[in-house]
């Protein structure tokens, strides 16, 4: 199996989710994940804003506000829309993923929620429907103001596993506290809920990356990243708390803090302008975790490879 920093178009048309994770693996803390918000108007409207980072240098792209009962990608347009995740994959040559928000009803709230259409809840019929347009991933995780509970998302993989089978490659974790009281900073996550998400059933564990959330120091990101690893899962420290937005230099310090860490994948979220990262700051956490001669070349290859 190939490092998935070495695939080439053609290698990602032809890997499972588990294929995927092995290629991960294998790469040693060098995948770069770029989280866009398809239903925004993208940042140039001649081109999506998974397009966009993919040419900037991201491994992976991670779609956010996606509907799978009214699939759409801003900036795209497709003959049937159930065809546009795979004309996403086509035009970009990456693997594509979804975010879907295991919210919980019964959430304490720390501020007010909002609601979510039925197509962006993980449910049976989501993973269902998922599956079917054709992602390679998924990530069970929460939006601010949403109402997603460490609870739910353990009940949510067990589902997803079950609908979508043992080859569909499955995140789970929260970035920040998604509005719920109980559920932020230094306690957003503990290590039993860790080994709760896996043993559920999740290949990828999100986690903060160090400085993005108040008490996540370098420390006790490594001792969650090490609880991960210890399971047999992986670990993806993620930038979602509009950092990603932010000058060079943190963009920097939170790659190199997060690859001390011990990250097999680091995500950078989509709130640097509308919906999407700074694009050069996709370049800069490339450059920062693996140089410039992989980044480069991601950034070069041509899907036609």
């Amino acid at each position: 199996m190939k490092r998935l920093l070495d695939c080439t178009a053609s290698d990602f048309a032809r890997m499972s989710g588990q294929d995927l994770k092995q290629s991960i693996k294998a790469s040693e803390g060098r995948v770069l994940v770029a989280e866009v918000i398809s239903a925004f108007t993208p940042l140039y409207p001649s081109v999506s804003n998974a397009e966009l980072a993919a040419s900037f240098g991201a491994d992976m792209i991670l779609l956010n506000f996606f509907d799978v009962f009214s699939p759409h990608v801003e900036g795209l347009t497709s003959a049937k829309p159930e065809e546009i995740v795979q004309d996403l994959k086509r035009l970009i040559g990456r693997p594509v993923g979804l975010n879907l928000e295991p919210v919980d009803p019964d959430a304490r709230q720390a501020e007010q929620l909002h609601s979510l259409p039925p197509g962006r809840l993980a449910s049976a019929k989501t993973f269902a429907a998922a599956k079917d347009l054709g992602f390679d991933f998924i990530c069970l995780t929460g939006n601010p103001k949403t109402g997603v509970t460490n609870r739910e998302i353990r009940e949510a993989i067990q589902t997803a596993r079950t609908v979508m089978g043992a080859e569909m490659l499955i995140i789970a974790g929260k970035m920040h506290g998604a509005g719920v009281e109980g559920e932020a900073g230094g306690d957003l996550v503990a290590k039993q809920t860790i080994i709760d998400f896996i043993e559920a059933g999740a290949d990828i564990i999100l986690l903060p990356s160090p400085g993005t959330i108040p008490g996540i120091t370098l420390d006790s990101a490594k001792a969650m990243v090490d609880t991960v690893h210890a399971h047999g899962a992986l670990a993806l420290l993620a930038t979602g708390t509009s950092q990603e937005g932010s000058d060079e230099t943190t963009i920097r310090q939170i790659a190199l803090a997060s690859k001390m860490a011990g990250a097999d994948l680091y995500h950078i979220g989509d709130a640097g302008y509308n919906g999407i990262a700074i694009p050069e700051n996709i370049m800069h956490y490339s450059i920062t975790v693996r140089g410039k001669r992989h980044t480069y070349v991601r950034m070069a290859s041509s899907v036609l490879r």
